[in-house]
């Protein structure tokens, strides 16, 4: 009998930033992310970057809000969250839209569940936002749902996420060669990192260091 559960909409709280369900009313917002040149100079090359804010709106529906509704604990569906400034600060105000972040492909017989999908405006790069997301959503994973592994996947050509990821302390597991078709006909490599429940004590303290 498994212990895990499906994840929740939220909301998860931190003292910088704050997770709720990402919406459509969310899109306008992250469309403005999207049109970033910058985004796509530094690693997110899974996409060609839009022309229009209609276009981006049109693109972060497709990469943000699919499968959200349809998650069965077999690995289908999405749980996508919005992640929002918390309280007036020197990253913003409070309740701007900073980026997003989901779960996904949640096996609970398995008790394995993916993190990512995530996204942040670059002005936020390199902040407390992306170690105050994972710390929420890990915690939810390991210590809400009761999952024994979480796992991550990125663009070889991602090395801003590759070196992201490895600074949260998870585990590079190996290559999965031509896993995916890019918008512009290429395929990319996927690296597979991944956190196991008994590492998690120790991911956690280092966490809440770099938060302090």
């Amino acid at each position: 009998m498994t212990g895990a559960i499906l994840p929740t909409a939220g909301p998860l709280a931190g003292r910088a930033v704050r997770l709720e369900m990402l919406d459509e009313a969310d899109l306008d917002e992250l469309a403005s992310l999207l049109v970033d040149p910058e985004m796509y100079a530094q690693g997110f090359v899974m996409v060609h970057r839009p022309s229009t804010e209609g276009a981006a709106r049109v693109l972060a529906r497709s990469l943000f809000l699919s499968g959200q509704g349809e998650v069965d604990g077999r690995g289908g569906g999405c749980t996508p969250y919005a992640v929002r400034l918390a309280a007036d600060s020197e990253l913003g105000s409070a309740g701007t839209l900073v980026g997003t972040s989901a779960l996904w492909g949640a096996e609970v017989r398995n008790e394995s569940i993916h993190l990512g999908r995530t996204l942040y405006g670059r002005r936020w790069w390199g902040t407390r936002v992306n170690p105050e997301t994972k710390l929420l959503l890990l915690t939810h994973c390991f210590e809400d749902c009761g999952y024994g592994r979480v796992a991550f996947q990125t663009d070889t050509q991602n090395t801003r996420s590759q070196g992201a990821i490895a600074k949260l302390g998870a585990k590079r597991e190996g290559v999965l060669r031509r896993e995916r078709r890019r918008s512009d006909g290429t395929f990319r490599d996927t690296v597979v990192y991944s956190i196991l429940r008994d590492e998690w004590p120790a991911i956690k303290h280092a966490l809440l260091a770099r938060l302090r």
